[in-house]
Order: C-alpha cells, then structure tokens, then sequence
C-alpha cells in the first residue's frame, strides 16, 4: 500500500528516561550563561536546578507560573527575561509551566505586541524573529507541552483560552525524566493521565493522521491505558515510566495530526471557567468518542475508533464490544476513580453554551473525525455532568 505524502516536525532533542535531568543543567548552560528558570508556585521545588546550573556557571533568574498562563501572566514573564537579558529559558514544571515558559521564550526576541501572535483574538501572525533557546523539564505526564510548538495562554476578557504558535517555539531540548513525576497527587495523576491518553487518540482518529503518528498512537493508547489504571491503584515507577511515554508520544503526534473536538470544547472550558484541563478532556473523552462515532461517515476513521473502542475494552478485561459500550466503561471508571463531571469542576450552563458556539472557530475541531453541530457538542456536555 503507498504511504501518504507527510511533514514531520518535533523538538530538536530528546533525552528520554529515569536519571535523564542529571543532564539538564550543563545543557542548558551551555545554551547560554543568562538562564531564566520557570517554575511552579513553589520555588523551592525548583531549587535543586537551580543550584545546579549555579554550579555550571550561569547566572539564574526565577520565574514562578502560580495557575494557568494569562496575558498578563506572559507579560510579567517578559519583563523579567528581558530586565536580565536572559540568553535562554528553561521551563521545570507541568504543562502550564512548560507553555509559559515557551511563550516567554517565543515573545522576548519579538518587536510585536502579543495580541498580533494570539490565534482567535489576534491576528495569529507569525513570529518575526527566532525565539530564545527553550528547554522543557515536565514534572507531569499529560500535556506533552516539551514536544509541541503552540503554547496555551488564556484571554480572561474574551473568557478562552488561545494558542501562540509557530514552528520554531518546538523546543530546542526536551529532557523528559519520569523520576520527576513519581509521587505526584493522584488527582493530578489522573486528569493529567486521562489528558496523555486523550492525545493519542485524538491524533489517531484525526483527519490529518500519517504514518509517523499512527505508529506512535498504536503503541502508546493500550500502554496509557493500562498504566493509568494500575497508577490508580497505587505507586508504580514502571508505570510512572509508561504515561511519561504516552504524554511525549501524544505531544509529537497532536503536534503534527491535530486533535478533535474533546479539546475543541476543552479550550473554551477552561478559559470559561478555570477548571483544570487534564480534567476536562477526561471527562469528555468517552462522550466525544461515542458521539463520533455515531457521526462519522469516512469508513477508515469508523475502524479506526471501533479500534479505539477494542483498546479500551480490553485495558479493562471486557470483551471485545463495540465502541459505546467501552467508552461507558471508561467514563465509570474515571468517575469511580475520583474524577468530577464537569458540573462538579465549575462549568454553567452558559460555559456550556458559549463554548458550543465558539469550538467551531477551534483550530482543534478542523481535525475531528466527524462534523459535529452545536446541538450534539450540548449534549455531550451534558452526558459529561
């Protein structure tokens, strides 16, 4: 069979695996000597790189990333990269983290204002200068943010959250050790998992899948599924090390396949309301699944989700039924493993309205495999309760 014609683009470097951010701070100082670290709420977190990359001669700037990236958020972050001249960014932390600390990256070097690079918003112009060198250290497994070229940023006066994106924000190295996600909240190991697992399939099922992604997305759904499930059991380093693998699968294949409408509705979610991302996607994943598979009418995505559906069931010891009848048992078992309906999570019946109207306008929904109208994104909202 001829393989299809395709482009491929991920993060200049990788280094994959348990002992791998021993290597972060001689990296990145070599890099640059001007380093602005990026980090969570809790400095102290961070502390140890730091100290490191103190050691390997440079000169550290904090910037600490207490929620989900705003505008304003990004322009703190700027002013900071640029009063200390920093020469290189490098973002230890979660996927908000990780985007601000791209974004940050992406913007010191530009002449523009923010708003003319914000997709939706903005004019979503191309960068007109090369970003700073970025390095990604993710402490969750979920996003894959170390391996995309967009970074998320929230909008609070249009209530969305929109994408600065350009080809040269991938990373410049992405260091992706799952030693840095063992003992996370199992709150935050299951929304962040069920997000990981989101985006393989949603790569798979996608119009603009290619040989590249599917061979990761075929590799890395049963293995998500199957650690996310003993993670939920109890603390498992082998398993830490699976969904680590997921996440960087799933950023390499949604950056070069796009997503679906699980994550069309998840943008307008979350900047509607604040709730956390990982958690939205899953609670909407089954519903999104079944929904398109009822509506799908491309014959090779049909069998690509009964395929999905097949995944699922047997990660959780059923027969092998169809799609629906998986997906349930997938949404029960993230309700049964602590998961809120996105009633719990903050989500109105406007959030609800208004982000059916705008997901059309989703860079995510031009790659679902299904045309899904308003009216059916309501009610797999609902179902999502």
């Amino acid at each position: 069979m001829t393989i299809p014609a395709f482009s491929f683009m991920t993060a200049t470097e990788i280094l994959f695996g348990r002992g791998q951010a021993a290597q972060a701070s001689g990296r990145i100082a070599a890099l640059g000597r001007r380093v602005l670290m990026v980090h969570g709420a809790t400095p102290a977190r961070a502390e140890w790189l730091r100290h490191a990359l103190a050691e390997a001669g440079a000169e550290v700037g904090n910037f600490a990333v207490p929620h989900e990236p705003d505008m304003a958020l990004i322009e703190a972050g700027l002013a900071h990269a640029r009063a200390m001249q920093a020469e290189v960014v490098v973002a230890l932390g979660g996927g908000a983290v990780i985007d601000a600390g791209k974004a940050i990256a992406a913007l010191v070097p530009a002449p523009r204002p923010m708003i003319d690079h914000l997709e939706v918003v903005g004019q979503g112009l191309p960068l007109d200068a090369a970003p700073l060198p970025f390095v990604a250290m993710p402490t969750t497994a979920g996003t894959g943010a170390e391996v995309t070229r967009n970074a998320v940023i929230a909008v609070p006066e249009e209530g969305r959250k929109v994408s600065l994106r350009d080809p040269r924000m991938l990373p410049r190295l992405a260091i992706v050790d799952p030693a840095l996600t063992d003992n996370s909240p199992r709150a935050v190991t299951l929304a962040s998992g069920l997000d990981a697992i989101t985006q393989v399939i949603e790569p798979y099922v996608s119009t603009r899948a290619n040989a590249m992604t599917d061979a990761l997305c075929r590799d890395a759904i049963p293995r998500g599924l199957a650690a996310l499930i003993r993670l939920m059991s109890s603390e498992d380093p082998a398993a830490r090390d699976e969904i680590a693998w997921v996440s960087l699968a799933g950023g390499i294949a949604l950056a070069n396949a796009g997503l679906g409408a699980v994550h069309g509705l998840a943008g307008p979610l979350g900047g509607l309301s604040n709730a956390a991302h990982g958690a939205i996607c899953g609670a909407l994943l089954p519903h999104v699944l079944m929904a398109n598979r009822r509506a799908v009418a491309n014959a090779v995505l049909a069998g690509r989700l009964d395929e999905v559906g097949r995944w699922i069931g047997e990660a959780f010891g059923a027969d092998r039924g169809d799609l629906t009848a998986a997906a349930s048992l997938l949404a029960q078992w993230s309700r049964n493993a602590g998961l809120p309906g996105l009633a719990e999570l903050g989500i109105t019946a406007k959030d609800r309205e208004t982000a059916a109207e705008s997901a059309a306008a989703s860079s995510s929904m031009k790659a679902n495999p299904a045309l899904l109208s308003a009216e059916v994104l309501a009610q797999i909202m609902a179902a999502a309760d």
